[in-house]
């Protein structure tokens, strides 16, 4: 929106600074949008780029649509549901694990896992940790999920979040059977699921949980999960808490009352801050920006994002 002016109660001054911010860093979009009004829109907004981890907040809002529906139990265990995967099989205490669990992250369940390495910490030795009593950024979990949503739902995960969000939402850019794929791996039998997103259709995810969950007078997600899912279950290394695949933002730190978001490799992010009734999507192909765009960099343009709001 370059020479635009911006909403009232927003700083020009400040808003110049988190442009050339972007400028520098070269996300492919960023995508900044108040209470349902467009701030800012930078950069290829509807260009629709693989989104990474942010794929797993996706799907947490999918699981929370089955969960309403009363189509998934998160107590379910994995042993009931008859979830293995390839040698080493799994153990029955493995197999103890429960859907929630997964979601928390905190399965317990250290087998190899289809992009596995991109965590925060090495993975723990198999049998180290019991089901619900550690919390680790795992890959294998976040895959057996998505193997989980489609067996008891029947659905695919790209045509279900096409149905049951995509379009409720207006979301203009993405298709499912163009932006969503599988991914599949000896290590595994739990492929990933891979999805391309723009800029703007993050922002009205971030809009729909911003809103607890409805659009338009229409409940798409119930309210509750919106905040299960977004509440900080764990704490974890990075100064961020963790609850079903969202991140739950602290406040302070110039980031005022705090938040949350779905945040995935490469600078691919969606932070909501509901005391500003803000939301700020970012996606970024690694071949537009001049070097690797990190979650830091995001959060440092998140700030300077939340100085320029209108003041309480």
């Amino acid at each position: 929106m370059p020479g635009a002016s911006p909403p009232e109660g927003w700083s020009a001054e400040h808003l110049q600074i988190a442009e050339n911010r972007v400028e520098t860093t070269r996300p492919t979009g960023v995508f900044v949008v108040q209470d349902g009004r467009v701030v800012a829109a930078w950069g290829e907004v509807a260009r629709t780029v693989n989104v990474r981890s942010i794929r797993k907040s996706v799907l947490s809002a999918l699981l929370g649509i089955g969960v309403a529906e009363s189509r998934i139990d998160l107590n379910r265990t994995l042993g009931e549901l008859r979830i293995d995967d390839n040698e080493p099989r799994l153990t029955v205490a493995e197999k103890e694990a429960t859907i929630r669990q997964l979601l928390m992250s905190r399965s317990g369940i250290y087998h190899g896992a289809i992009y596995d390495g991109y965590g925060l910490a090495p993975r723990p030795d198999r049998g180290s940790h019991a089901p619900g009593a550690f919390w680790y950024y795992n890959e294998w979990d976040f895959n057996a999920l998505g193997t989980i949503y489609t067996r008891l739902t029947g659905d695919s995960i790209f045509e279900a979040f096409d149905r049951r969000i995509a379009r409720p939402t207006g979301m203009e850019d993405y298709q499912a059977d163009r932006d969503g794929r599988l991914v599949y791996d000896s290590v595994s039998q739990h492929p990933a699921y891979v999805m391309l997103l723009s800029a703007r259709d993050l922002a009205r995810l971030g809009l729909l949980y911003l809103n607890d969950g409805a659009w338009a007078g229409t409940q798409i997600l119930a309210s509750s999960w919106v905040k299960e899912s977004t509440k900080r279950w764990s704490d974890t290394a990075v100064g961020l808490g963790y609850g079903y695949m969202w991140w739950e933002i602290p406040s302070g730190r110039g980031l005022a009352g705090g938040g949350f978001a779905a945040l995935g490799l490469g600078g691919q992010a969606l932070a909501v801050i509901p005391s500003k009734r803000l939301v700020v999507a970012q996606t970024a192909d690694r071949s537009d920006s001049p070097a690797e765009i990190t979650a830091s960099h995001f959060f440092e343009l998140l700030r300077l994002i939340v100085a320029a709001s209108p003041k309480e």
